[in-house]
Order: structure tokens, then C-alpha cells, then sequence
């Protein structure tokens, strides 16, 4: 096996991506994880151009749509498969609320699992349906997490990499639902 194959990589947002990046980094068999935006209408963005897009959605300045906070979770196959990154990426955040994720609100954080080959897309499928599934009997309402090809990837400013090892103490709206994957 050559050094590609024992990378590859899935993109998920769950909110605010400094959270995100901790608990995923923290999976065994996670090479890197890699704060930045995508899913948005625009070929570039910047962190300003998120909020300021955003912003100008909300006053109906614009139709354009936004980017979400996300990661780039780079993993080793042979170590972690991607059903296990997928459950902690269920598990580790509100996947029922739309548009936020604890205090942050918006476009921008929304839930998203952006796939580059269909087998990811068929996997996402699945385990949202199962997750729903528990979601359900435990009281939740459904999934809003977008499902999409990946679209417009662009690595977030240097200041947003591996925030929360940086900075202990900083804010981290990520909060999962309390209710487990299926066995």
C-alpha cells in the first residue's frame, strides 16, 4: 500500500468548526483534521466573507448561498474506518437543529457531511437513518444534516487550525444529544 491509499479524507460540519476539530482529532486513526468552509455558492471565501454573506442573508440582501464551518477529517483506513467517523459525527453534535448548533445561528453552521465518492454518500444515508432511529425514540425530530457532493473546499485562515489546543479556554457550543449510535 503506498502513502495515498493509507489517507483519505471525509468533510463534515457540525457548528462551529473549533469543536468539531478537538473531538474528531481525538479518534484513533485520525491523521489530521483541518478546519474550513464549503458548500457555499462562491469558489473562495474568507472567514469576513462568511459572516459578512451571512449577515447580508438574514437583512435579504442576498440569495447567494453561504458557506458552512466544516472539517476536513484526513484519516488512515487501515486504523478507523468512516461508519466510526460517521457515528462520532452524529454523536458529537445536534444533527435536528437546522441552522445552529448551541449559541452560534446561521447558514454557516449548519450540519453537513460532504462526500467525494458515492459509497461515502450511501454511508451517510445509512447511518442517518439509523441515527434518526434513535433520535426518534429518545424524543428528537429529524435530522436536518445536509448530504451533499463536496463543493468549494477552502482551508480556513491559520488562526482557526487546532484552535482550542491553542487557545483552553475558548468557546465550544458543540454539544451532542446525549443519545447513542445503535449497536
Amino acid at each position: 500500500m503506498n502513502e495515498t491509499q493509507n489517507r483519505a479524507s471525509i468533510v463534515f460540519g457540525m457548528g462551529c468548526f473549533w469543536g468539531a476539530e478537538k473531538r474528531m482529532s481525538e479518534i484513533s486513526g485520525v491523521l489530521d483534521v483541518e478546519s474550513g468552509y464549503a458548500g457555499g455558492d462562491s469558489a473562495s471565501t474568507s472567514y469576513q466573507e462568511v459572516l459578512s454573506l451571512e449577515k447580508a442573508l438574514h437583512m435579504g440582501m442576498s440569495d447567494e448561498r453561504n458557506h458552512a464551518e466544516v472539517i476536513k477529517v484526513i484519516y488512515d483506513p487501515r486504523l478507523v474506518d468512516l461508519e466510526t467517523l460517521m457515528i462520532h459525527f452524529w454523536q458529537n453534535h445536534d444533527p435536528t437543529q437546522g441552522d445552529r448548533q448551541g449559541n452560534d445561528v446561521g447558514s454557516n453552521y449548519r450540519s453537513v457531511i460532504y462526500y467525494q465518492q458515492e459509497n461515502e454518500k450511501a454511508l451517510a444515508e445509512i447511518t442517518r437513518e439509523r441515527y434518526q432511529q434513535a433520535l426518534s425514540q429518545n424524543g428528537y425530530g429529524a435530522i436536518t444534516t445536509e448530504i451533499a457532493p463536496l463543493k468549494n473546499y477552502n482551508r480556513a485562515e491559520e488562526y482557526h487550525q487546532d484552535y482550542l489546543q491553542k487557545n483552553p479556554h475558548g468557546y465550544c457550543g458543540l454539544g451532542g444529544t446525549g443519545v447513542l449510535y445503535p449497536d
